[in-house]
């Protein structure tokens, strides 16, 4: 039986660097402002889009694009910080 690795496949580590500790704190706390943010404001929300009653548009359609578009960023920003670091490991 061979021993076990002495340090854990490189893309594990990448997820716990502080920079993306603190993206993924940020889209989190941006997440919770939206999703409940309408519910705790959904009276003071009470205006119109597009015909729509903006806390109704919010609880149906706005959450989900909200965390929708979350994802995408995060996707974005991660190979962005994940290129760079593959860039500066090559040129090291």
């Amino acid at each position: 039986m061979s021993a076990p690795p002495s340090s854990p496949p490189p893309a594990y580590t990448d997820l716990h660097e502080p920079a993306h500790l603190r993206l993924k704190a940020v889209l989190l706390a941006l997440w919770a402002a939206f999703s409940f943010g309408a519910c705790f404001f959904a009276r003071d929300l009470q205006f119109l889009v597009a015909g729509w009653p903006f806390h109704y548009w919010m609880a149906a359609q706005g959450a989900v694009l909200v965390f929708i578009a979350i994802v995408a960023v995060y996707a974005g920003v991660a190979n962005r910080m994940e290129r760079r670091r593959a860039e500066a490991a090559r040129n090291a």
